[in-house]
């Protein structure tokens, strides 16, 4: 079944709107909320507009559309087919709902929260997958899930550790290489100064006696 729904703009992460849970389903999904809020500041207008995300003993889907992530957490048995379609009917009323004002860069946390009367609505006709509207959903040719990427949130969360110590990394190789340039510079330095030095100071004693020599004697 659908247990959690979160709406995000993609860009900036900004929560829009959400589901209200019961204390319980909060306590359970605390953790999968959190790492929606992660998936959501990775999210870029180039990433994939349906994906499935496994964690634990449940499944994050989400369906990205007109610059807004849809996102809800799911029982793993839960048919995927549905919980699209579920995204779907929701993505197509909040955007018709509150599509002029998506944009706004005042905007606040959780501006559309009254968005939860659908949400709530539209989620006891998805609850149970036996019902005749979620078998005739299911019975639909309206897109292909096999083709829908999935992903599991461990190998997101290490690739994207692995991305920011990649970039450490790239910051510190950076300033060593500097540091080994201006070695190298001071190090060209001293074997200039070691193979002309003597002799330049020689040189430079002589023409400094020929100078005394010549215009003060």
């Amino acid at each position: 079944m659908v247990l959690s729904t979160i709406i995000a703009r993609v860009g900036d992460g900004l929560p829009l709107a959400a589901s209200m849970d019961d204390e319980q389903s909060e306590t359970e999904l605390a953790e999968y909320k959190n790492q929606a809020k992660l998936i959501f500041k990775k999210l870029t207008p180039n990433s994939e507009s349906r994906c499935s995300i496994e964690s634990g003993k449940y499944v994050m889907h989400y369906l990205i559309s007109n610059d807004v992530c849809y996102l809800c957490v799911c029982d793993k048995k839960y048919p995927r087919k549905l919980a699209f379609s579920f995204l779907d009917e929701l993505a197509e009323e909040f955007f018709v709902s509150y599509g002029n004002e998506l944009t706004k860069p005042n905007l606040r946390p959780y501006a559309f929260i009254k968005f939860d009367t659908f949400i709530q609505k539209t989620k006891r006709l998805y609850q149970d997958s036996r019902t005749q509207h979620n078998l005739t959903k299911l019975n639909e040719d309206l897109q292909d899930v096999t083709k829908i990427m999935t992903k599991n949130m461990e190998d997101l969360l290490w690739r994207g550790d692995s991305l920011d110590r990649m970039s450490s990394m790239s910051e510190q190789l950076r300033g060593e290489s500097l540091k080994y340039k201006k070695d190298a510079r001071n190090l060209n330095l001293q074997a200039l100064y070691r193979k002309y030095g003597l002799p330049a100071i020689v040189i430079l004693a002589f023409l400094f006696v020929i100078y005394l020599r010549f215009w003060w004697f």
